[in-house]
């Protein structure tokens, strides 16, 4: 089999053995899971700067087959946002290629995160019509009036071993998406839902309990354990055998309250086998009861490369790609340098620190329209600027053999794949300030709400309480560096603000100003025609968002 494995990855979670049992020697099962978190549509092999290319639908799938022939008692699993805020090949085409790809690389269940509510409740009816695996979530009030086919879990016979897996959708989903998208779905609890689908498992015959969760692990304290909503979960539960996490990027996998919990990186970079030993005895009334042994956990690195690629998920896509191809490569303007949608702090999805390609959208934005200023979360800003530096079929930019790097329609669209439309408002220092205090409220959590900026040098101090964190703030001066005059905090100045409509319907906890906002234009084209207008760009860390206050404040990289 072509798969790496992350030496310091494989966890093993062994059952208490009981003094003084003595059953007769039990059948064991073993069952494994695959697990891949965060798809986001990433049909492609997703190419990582200085590392290569990983995953990619069809050579996912190849993967996955080679699994299956070692273990026939197989599910493969993942939770929530498979489609959404996904590159072109599959938002151009209603994201229904990568639901089409999961019926080919044989998913057997899923849950529902916020980015499957991008397009609203019908557009998610659509998508589960054509699935041909089950979607379950336990924590979703009103779901059957909006959605048919979503149950609260599902139990599968693995070779007489019943395993209900159960889903959960993360509480805070209804803001991370336009309002209405959820129409009257309400999120309950997390804990409590578990609970609950639990114990209605349980009476249903399952003996093996398994939570796919649209909730990660966010950050590590100073010890090194986890912190997040996927922990808190585990911390709060009983009697489960294993929890999936999602939604963060975050690559774990641990034991937290006697409980196995793992978590891949994001689209498809990595992949979790998970081998579950199954006792299965007689008990003194007949009853089979199964019983859960050693859990391991492994991580593979799926190198592209390294497979033949499924033939089926190729035929599927390749007609797509040729006819984006027409569409999407055309080069709008170069960079000396690669604008990678990591920050300058390391965090992939660069949500902890200024980063590159948010420089250049804000200050595309700002400069656009005029504006004192410019805003954008992090969380729309979904890839890599600039064309790789290694020749992929799959994507929109010609062989680049170093700087300047093209920067094509096709990477402007898959680092902004909302089709979110740029508003401008006039708001008060204070109103400005509660923007920017939002945008740090999460730290030193990852968060999408973690505010990218132009035209401003913001400051805040980390140790403080969310929503008195910014200390101040100063323009930008012409030259870029951070020495312009204070900007006014307090209602006593007005300043013209460029950001997203997302944002401004309240989107990622931002204060709602849509009702006095105007709209503009689409933000791609803005990023476009603002490229396009300089034809070379060389954007660079200014300094713009600076951290104070303590060993919480994430560290730039050198």
């Amino acid at each position: 089999m072509s798969i790496a494995l992350l030496a310091a990855s494989v966890l093993v979670v062994s059952a208490p053995v009981q003094a003084g049992d003595q059953r007769p020697e039990p059948e064991t099962v073993e069952l494994q899971l695959l697990t891949i978190s965060d798809f986001h549509g990433q049909l492609d092999p997703l190419f990582v700067f200085g590392e290569g290319t990983f995953g990619g639908a069809a050579e996912l799938s190849t993967y996955f087959q080679q699994e299956r022939a070692n273990n026939p008692n197989t599910l493969t699993l993942t939770a929530g946002d498979a489609f959404g805020a996904t590159p072109p090949l599959s938002s151009f085409f209603n994201e229904e290629p990568t639901v089409e790809a999961m019926n080919l690389m044989g998913f057997d269940i899923d849950t529902l995160g916020n980015h499957n509510f991008d397009k609203g409740v019908d557009h998610l009816q659509e998508m589960i019509d054509i699935a041909e695996f089950p979607y379950v979530s336990a924590n979703l009030r009103n779901v059957d009036r909006e959605l048919d086919g979503v149950d609260p879990y599902r139990i599968f016979d693995m070779d007489g071993v019943k395993v209900a897996v159960i889903g959960i959708t993360n509480p805070e989903a209804p803001t991370l998406v336009f309002p209405d998208s959820f129409g009257t779905i309400v999120p309950l609890d997390p804990a409590r839902s578990v609970k609950r689908a639990r114990e209605q498992a349980r009476k249903e015959g399952a003996q093996v309990f398994v939570v796919i969760a649209h909730m990660g692990v966010t950050s590590f304290d100073e010890n090194g354990d986890p912190q997040g909503p996927i922990i808190d979960l585990a911390n709060a539960v009983q009697g489960i055998d294993l929890i999936l996490g999602d939604h963060t990027g975050v690559q774990y996998s641990g034991e937290v309250n006697g409980i196995p919990v793992v978590q891949n990186e994001s689209r498809g970079r990595t992949y979790a086998r998970v081998t579950m030993g199954v006792e299965l005895n007689e008990n003194r009334q007949g009853n089979i009861k199964a019983d859960v042994g050693d859990v391991t956990i492994e991580f593979g690195e799926p190198v592209s490369a390294d497979v033949t690629p499924d033939p089926a998920i190729v035929a599927l896509l390749d007609p797509l790609r040729a006819e984006l191809d027409v569409l999407l490569s055309n080069v709008v303007g170069t960079s000396e340098v690669f604008i990678p949608r990591s920050d300058s702090c390391g965090q992939d999805a660069g949500r902890t620190c200024e980063s590159l390609v948010g420089n250049v959208v804000t200050d595309a934005m700002r400069i656009t329209y005029e504006t004192d200023f410019a805003i954008t979360n992090s969380g729309g800003l979904r890839a890599d600027l600039t064309c790789p530096d290694v020749d992929l079929d799959a994507d929109f930019c010609a062989h680049q053999s170093g700087a300047p790097y093209d920067i094509t329609d096709g990477q402007i669209l898959t680092v902004l794949p909302f089709g979110n439309v740029v508003v401008t408002v006039d708001m008060t220092g204070a109103e400005l300030k509660d923007h920017l205090e939002n945008g740090v409220s999460s730290m030193p959590d990852v968060s999408g709400r973690f505010a990218q900026v132009s035209g401003l040098c913001v400051t805040y101090d980390i140790s403080q309480a969310a929503g008195s964190r910014v200390t101040g703030a100063v323009i930008q001066a012409e030259d870029g560096t951070c020495t312009g005059a204070d900007v006014d905090l307090t209602s006593g100045t007005t300043y013209s603000v460029a950001m997203n409509d997302f944002m401004a319907s309240g989107g990622d906890g931002y204060p709602v100003t849509i009702d006095r906002a105007a709209s503009r234009e689409f933000m791609d084209a803005v990023v476009a025609g603002y490229i396009a207008g300089l034809g070379t760009i060389n954007p660079t860390i200014q300094g713009r968002i600076i951290c104070e206050g303590g060993t919480d404040c994430p560290v730039e990289l050198p």
